[in-house]
């Protein structure tokens, strides 16, 4: 009976440490993918708006930055007319979308 206690705990703590480890990680994330544009800190760059004091970022709704993620803003659809290219599509799962909105909600604080 102890050892499938025991076994029944080690199970618990292996798949519950797979699910911890699964969970994406916005900065990652976002170095990887945002960062060449918006600057390593979110700082922006010449190529796109800095996410510190945004606006956008700060008072719209999770998915409301979530779909500019997914969807990408070019052509008439682009909010910041001064920078040459638009927001490409990002190809990320929910999860790392999530993410990532976390990752820029704490930016733009």
């Amino acid at each position: 009976m102890k050892r499938l206690i025991g076994f029944g705990l080690a199970a618990a703590v292996v798949f519950g440490g797979a699910t911890f480890a699964a969970a994406a990680d916005g900065g990652a994330i976002f170095k990887s993918k945002c960062s060449t544009c918006h600057g390593p800190q979110g700082q922006g760059t010449k190529m796109a708006p800095a996410f510190k004091g945004n606006a956008f970022i700060k008072n719209s709704s999770e998915a409301d930055i979530a779909n500019v993620i997914k969807s990408g803003r070019n052509g008439a659809e682009k909010k910041y007319k001064e920078f040459a290219i638009g927001m490409p599509k990002q190809t990320l799962n929910d999860d790392e979308v999530r993410a990532v909105v976390a990752q820029l909600k704490s930016l733009a604080q």
